[in-house]
């Protein structure tokens, strides 16, 4: 059985690349994967893919669900074509006048989820199999105010090329897909007052997966979506540290 597996799958960008990967590949099965059973019921039975979409429903900020996943594969033995690990949150503010337990849990989704689902599905990886992982524009460079999700996603995106780089003998292909500002249900859940106010630009979830696609049938390491965006990660290379962050924090207001 040929499969694919998408976390963060019950909207946004995870929804949109559910639709992408059937389109563009020949599978069994799509296994999604978030907390909310509900929508990934209602995907189930959209009758929008080809591939048969089974439910998984886990709470990646719990290290249990990691298991279930582990266990899940054992019993099933699929064969794994695509992975594609879009579940993830942020939380916009001070670090100091937010809920530690809330930063952990950015961690947990982003970063520790994320490595799970990487370990526990390359044994059912072949040559030839994918690994999509989603970055962000932040993480290339340290972001105040969103410290710890900038932070997770900088891990991602190191982890992605290290991955990919130790996978090339075996034909599995890891690219890292780094958008800008994107209008999704993260943004309802990461803003919750006015400590970020400057948005330069808007790009839609559905743009960055069909990029993301084109992308990664070139076999690139990285995907950015824009000109602008491209130019600014380009930028941002060659420029200091805190000349950047100084840059942001004027754009937002701060000192």
């Amino acid at each position: 059985m040929k499969i694919a597996v998408v976390t963060g799958a019950s909207s946004g960008m995870g929804r949109d690349f559910v639709y992408a990967v059937d389109k563009e590949f020949e599978l069994d099965e799509i296994w999604v994967v978030a907390r909310r059973k509900e929508r990934l019921e209602e995907l189930a039975g959209s009758g929008k893919c080809r591939a048969k979409i089974r439910p998984v429903t886990l709470d990646l900020s719990k290290e249990e669900s990691y298991r279930e996943y582990k266990a899940l594969l054992e019993a099933e033995k699929p064969e794994v074509d695509v992975l594609v690990n879009a579940a993830g949150y942020g939380l916009f503010g001070t670090f100091t006048e937010m809920d530690v337990e809330d930063q952990l849990g950015i961690v947990d989704v982003n970063d520790k989820a994320l490595t799970a689902f990487c370990g526990y599905s390359l044994p059912y990886m072949k040559e030839g199999s994918k690994i999509i992982n989603m970055g962000s524009n932040s993480s290339w460079q340290p972001v105040p105010y969103i410290a710890v999700y900038a932070a997770s996603k900088a891990y991602v995106l190191s982890f992605s090329r290290a991955l990919g780089r130790e996978l090339k003998t075996r034909g599995i292909h890891v690219m890292c897909v780094c958008p800008g500002w994107i209008k999704t249900e993260f943004m309802d859940r990461a803003v919750h007052d006015n400590t970020i106010k400057y948005y330069d630009r808007w790009y839609t979830s559905e743009q960055v997966v069909e990029k993301a696609m084109k992308d990664l049938k070139k076999k690139k390491k990285v995907s950015i979506l824009g000109f602008p965006v491209r130019s600014q990660v380009r930028l941002v290379k060659l420029m200091p540290t805190d000349f950047v962050m100084n840059t942001w924090c004027r754009q937002q207001g701060k000192k």
